[in-house]
């Protein structure tokens, strides 16, 4: 079935409004925001409310990871960072398994979700909708970081080039993933000349393990995946290298920003941030788990600076950032 991923996001944006709750009608500077946030300094990310009674400081803090591969398999990986979290918070943390990215922007926009790791396609959404405060990605211990999306196909499919999934079918992950979706469909249509719908049939198929495995196991010719995501997938042998040949990868993009809902006290936000930024990884089970893709600290980023490109490949896909 063809999917037209412009409906797609619209729905999903419907749905976040849906449950936001009325918008604020305050007069105040905002740029792309949503117009129940504010901007006053310019850094593209929604202003902590200056308002007390609009800060929230529950006694249970709620925690997501973006929604790629099984949730168990991070539930167990993030188990140590939870407990140095409510340490350094003093307050009971709980892990969310969010099934998709709408859903989990749907959470911090209604208030359920209080800290997050949203993807990297994700960022620009979060921010503007439900009033996400990016401040910290995960880096190698050198201070590198990010992935790259690689269109993947499998030995003996026909495709040796990207101009053969022409006539054909590729996978997506979902509308809001950048290198699911948003980046090979800028990439193929300015380098390549290739629209989805057009030059080929685009199926969606949730999570980037999906495609990972859907490509493996034969049942999609071509998929855009993050390669972070592969990475961690062949040193736990979900697959194995020969499973799968790449014929494209692009440019380095930022890895998952994490960060809090805006409406956080100052106080609490200023302690989750240093609980990130100071967390001791080695022997750690978030060690074990990202030291597959290079992964070893938290390092301290801004939005405006890191997120520029992923919002100049939103705006060559005419990508819309308003919530309704």
């Amino acid at each position: 079935m063809k999917i037209n991923s412009k409906l797609v996001l619209s729905a999903s944006v419907a749905a976040f409004m849906a449950f936001g709750g009325a918008a604020s009608a305050q007069d105040c500077p905002r740029g792309d925001l949503d117009e129940r946030y504010c901007d006053v300094d310019g850094d593209l990310v929604a202003d902590i409310p200056t308002d007390a009674s609009e800060l929230v400081d529950p006694d249970t803090l709620v925690f997501a990871y973006t929604p790629v591969e099984d949730p168990a398999v991070y539930a167990a990986a993030w188990a140590d960072f939870i407990d140095h979290l409510s340490e350094k918070t003093g307050k009971d943390v709980v892990f969310f398994p969010v099934q998709s990215n709408a859903a989990q922007i749907e959470a911090m926009r209604s208030g359920r979700l209080h800290v997050a790791g949203f993807n990297t396609g994700s960022n620009p959404l979060a921010v503007n909708c439900a009033g996400f405060r990016p401040f910290a990605l995960m880096a190698a211990t050198d201070g590198s970081f990010g992935y790259e999306m690689e269109i993947i196909t499998y030995p003996g499919s026909g495709i040796e080039k990207v101009e053969d999934i022409k006539g054909g079918q590729m996978a997506f992950t979902s509308p809001t993933s950048n290198s699911g979706f948003k980046a090979p469909s800028a990439i193929l249509k300015s380098e390549y000349g290739m629209e989805a719908e057009v030059d080929f049939e685009p199926v969606f198929s949730g999570k980037h393990d999906n495609s990972i495995l859907g490509v493996a196991n034969k049942d999609y010719p071509a998929a855009a995946i993050a390669n972070s995501v592969l990475h961690r997938m062949t040193s736990r042998d979900v697959v194995s290298e020969d499973q799968i040949v790449s014929i494209y990868t692009s440019q380095t993009f930022p890895t998952t920003g994490y960060g809090t809902a805006h409406n956080l006290t100052p106080e609490l936000q200023e302690q989750i941030r240093d609980a990130f930024i100071n967390f001791p990884w080695e022997g750690t089970s978030l060690e074990e788990e990202f030291s597959k893709s290079n992964e070893g600290q938290f390092l301290p980023m801004n939005y405006k600076e890191f997120w520029a490109v992923i919002r100049q490949i939103d705006s060559a896909n005419g990508v819309s950032y308003a919530c309704e």
